[in-house]
């Protein structure tokens, strides 16, 4: 199976020999997770949660060895800003949920979701994307979740629960990768590209979600659904070449401004984490709030190519 991933992840620093992070890759495959989970600078962070069919219950059930739980859902990575929900929470909020894990400024951390979907591995792209606005760059994810760990039935799970020991984290926002709504409105009267991530039905008007106020998208953008950006719409993200040449087919330039969005920044992760991360496009940015922020404001314009009703 095709895989996009890094050399060895880790320094061991001169004294004491403690494991470091030293320029993390977006992704790491199992292998290198059963050579490096436990060892000291490392977290493996498991986010199952409801969206992909976990739980904590699961995670007792097995886990990878020494991996720390968070739900992705109810653990406090998204929080309601400004009446808007599941936004980035404020810096202090988030910091203390992350310093709660065991994670400090100099742990590489590793996050893995139940691997059954894209939209799983959206939870893992989402959490990155936090750690990435908050200014850590060391941070990968597991390429093909969960389920593509235990795929190998060699691969040794642990069962319980691990406690971390609390760590202090500072966060040093960049607002580069994080656009708001004036921010995209901007970029839309620019003609800036404007990617919407969701799937088409939502991008025509033809459908939305209960949290959305009117159907239709951002006038302007161009859709690439998530689903597209990983295999067979499983846990495992397609190649540079295949992504490459998805982003051709949907009319959509692989360098350049732009600013991915879906419903509440879940599935815009994905697009973001294919293009800054793993095509290398440092100018994408990803709007947090979305169309739910966006379809809730009365003079924000949308288009909606096929009306309904």
């Amino acid at each position: 199976m095709r895989r996009i991933l890094g050399t060895s992840l880790l320094l061991l620093a001169a004294s004491g020999g403690t494991a470091l992070a030293a320029s993390a890759q977006p992704l790491v495959d199992a292998n290198w997770i059963k050579e490096n989970s436990c060892k000291p600078g490392v977290v493996v962070l498991d986010v199952r949660s409801e969206i992909d069919r976990g739980s904590e219950m699961e995670y007792l059930r097995g886990h990878i060895p020494c991996a720390i739980y968070s739900d992705f859902m109810k653990g406090g990575w998204r929080a309601k800003v400004n009446n808007v929900p599941a936004m980035l929470p404020p810096l202090p909020q988030i910091s203390k949920l992350i310093g709660s894990l065991g994670i400090d400024n100099n742990t590489h951390v590793v996050v893995y979701s139940a691997g059954t979907s894209a939209t799983s591995m959206g939870a893992s792209t989402r959490v990155y994307w936090t750690f990435k606005v908050l200014g850590d760059n060391n941070v990968s994810i597991l390429n093909g979740g969960y389920a593509g760990y235990v795929a190998n039935k060699a691969n040794k799970i642990q069962t319980g629960m691990n406690m971390p020991k609390p760590a202090t984290f500072s966060a040093h926002f960049r607002p580069e990768l994080d656009a708001t709504e004036a921010e995209v409105e901007k970029a839309m009267k620019q003609h800036v590209l404007l990617v919407d991530n969701r799937p088409s039905d939502q991008y025509l008007g033809i459908n939305r979600v209960p949290l959305a106020k009117r159907s239709g998208t951002i006038p302007g953008a161009k859709n690439l659904p998530e689903s597209w950006f990983t295999e067979n719409n499983g846990g495992e993200f397609r190649d540079v070449a295949q992504l490459k040449k998805l982003y051709k087919d949907a009319g959509i330039p692989t360098k350049g401004a732009q600013i991915n969005f879906c419903n509440t920044g879940h599935w815009a992760s994905i697009g973001w984490f294919a293009s800054h991360e793993l095509l290398g496009n440092k100018q994408a940015r990803m709007y947090d709030g979305s169309m739910v922020e966006w379809s809730a404001d009365p003079k924000a314009p949308i288009q909606q190519k096929i009306k309904v009703d």
